[in-house]
């Protein structure tokens, strides 16, 4: 999530977004919530202010727990306190859930007075006090947007995360900038001799330490295991391939160092979500030569 949150990609979508739609952009992981405007610098916004008070990020914690209930596969949208509505929208490595892309703080009805009135009154229910003149401005400027361009906007965000989604086992094989030397040595090893076979206690030859101490190191330094990173280095290569219409893909497997069409399947399908011949099937068509 700290790539995806990093990445170039991910900071130019949300200015684009922000300044086309008007409503913040925010990237969470999968097991938590944070408001939309989290980070942001509009502190006087409607929702800003009501994030002030305790009972009010309750009620929207409350509504949030309620639409974790919802299949994870979909996109997740929550009305809590004062009418505003905040969505998610899922982003996946393979085939888990990474996290999510966040917007909303946005009603889907427009702000009235009589509407207003009644916020007033459950807030100095809850005995709070506050600037209920600056309170009314920022509920009278909030978004207003009518359902049907609401759920346009969503579908804007699902293709999006499915773009992530494309690049985040890409991500995932990122290196840091401070990874233990004997740590990258092994990952340039792995990249450089994939299609050969490739055990755990060859690479921890490679990298000088006990088969022990390197899977605990390089859990700690790329946040996955080292089956794991040697299938998605495989999967990253075999995509490449996949490109030329002239090879087989059986022929593209065993050239990743994958040893059945079943494991290579499997692992393709696990990581990039589509089996080899549904992404080839995707790719503009090129000619055979």
């Amino acid at each position: 999530m700290r790539h995806l949150s990093r990445s170039q990609i991910f900071k130019d979508y949300e200015r684009a977004f922000s300044e086309a739609v008007g409503l913040p952009l925010n990237i969470r992981g999968h097991d938590s919530w944070s408001p939309a405007h989290h980070g942001k610098t509009d502190h006087v916004s409607f929702a800003a202010i009501l994030a002030r008070f305790n009972k009010a990020r309750a009620a929207c914690l409350r509504a949030q727990t309620d639409a974790s209930q919802k299949p994870h596969s979909t996109e997740r949208t929550v009305t809590w306190f004062a009418g505003l509505s905040e969505s998610a929208v899922p982003v996946y490595v393979g085939d888990h859930i990474l996290g999510f892309l966040e917007t909303g703080e946005v009603m889907l009805k427009n702000p009235t007075k009589k509407h207003f009135a009644s916020i007033t009154r459950q807030l100095r229910a809850w005995g709070y006090k506050a600037d209920w003149k600056q309170l009314e401005q920022a509920y009278f400027r909030a978004c207003v947007l009518s359902p049907k361009r609401y759920h346009a906007m969503l579908r804007l965000l699902s293709i999006f995360a499915q773009h992530l989604s494309i690049l985040s086992n890409q991500l995932v094989l990122r290196r840091e900038e401070h990874e233990p030397t004997n740590m990258a040595r092994a990952r340039q090893f792995i990249e450089d001799h994939q299609a050969e076979p490739l055990s755990l206690g060859r690479i921890a030859h490679v990298a000088n330490i006990s088969r022990h101490y390197f899977c605990k190191m390089f859990k700690k330094a790329t946040g996955i295991n080292f089956i794991d990173h040697l299938s998605r280095v495989r999967v990253e290569k075999s995509k490449t391939l996949l490109l030329n219409p002239n090879s087989r893909i059986s022929e593209v497997a065993f050239a990743c160092g994958f040893q059945s069409m079943t494991n290579f399947n499997r692992a393709f399908k696990r990581i990039v979500r589509r089996s080899p011949t549904q992404f080839r099937e995707s790719l503009p068509k090129l000619r055979r030569s």
